[in-house]
């Protein structure tokens, strides 16, 4: 895999990759407003959902908050989110603070260029993949990389851990 040589414009995500040396793909994909689960997503751009994670900005019971990234094919599990945080509970983080917080819109979070580098949580089902797809922090376009660098790239960022997380 090569760096992004696609016709998708660069995304701060995408530019951050570059900055690091990574490799990626950009994939583009129509978006349906109505319809932004990763399940839908995964089907646009040809991937089986267990290999198109989607990133989930969570709060804990202190309300410090953090990235689970969990299989599109997956639901979290929050005790095991909370365990692996070293917390009594976690809970998905109001709608209206995730673009304040990460200066994305629902749909188009990612942990790369964030405007807050919050711990990450990934689940372990992310090791089993050659390649795997993440939002490249826009709706409609996906990062398509390999399971080792979008971990290099997040350890670069933030504390990150990867654990069990899901249902």
């Amino acid at each position: 895999m090569s760096e992004a040589k696609s016709s998708a414009a660069k995304t701060n995500a995408a530019r951050f990759l570059d900055s690091l040396h990574i490799a990626y793909k950009l994939q583009t994909y129509a978006v349906d407003p109505e319809d932004l689960t990763a399940i839908s997503v995964a089907k646009k751009i040809g991937m089986p959902p267990e290999q198109v994670f989607k990133t989930l900005l969570c709060a804990t019971h202190e309300r410090e908050h953090l990235f689970a990234i969990v299989p599109g094919s997956a639901e979290l599990d929050f005790k095991k989110l909370a365990h692996a945080a070293g917390t009594r509970k976690t809970e998905m983080a109001s709608i209206k603070d995730v673009q304040p917080l990460t200066g994305y819109i629902r749909g188009g979070v990612t942990v790369f260029g964030a405007k807050k580098a919050f711990p990450v949580f990934v689940d372990e089902t992310l090791e089993l993949f050659d390649t795997i797809s993440v939002s490249a922090g826009t709706r409609g376009t996906q990062l398509i990389l390999t399971p080792a660098n979008y971990l290099k790239a997040a350890e670069s960022l933030a504390q990150t851990t990867v654990v069990d997380l899901s249902k």
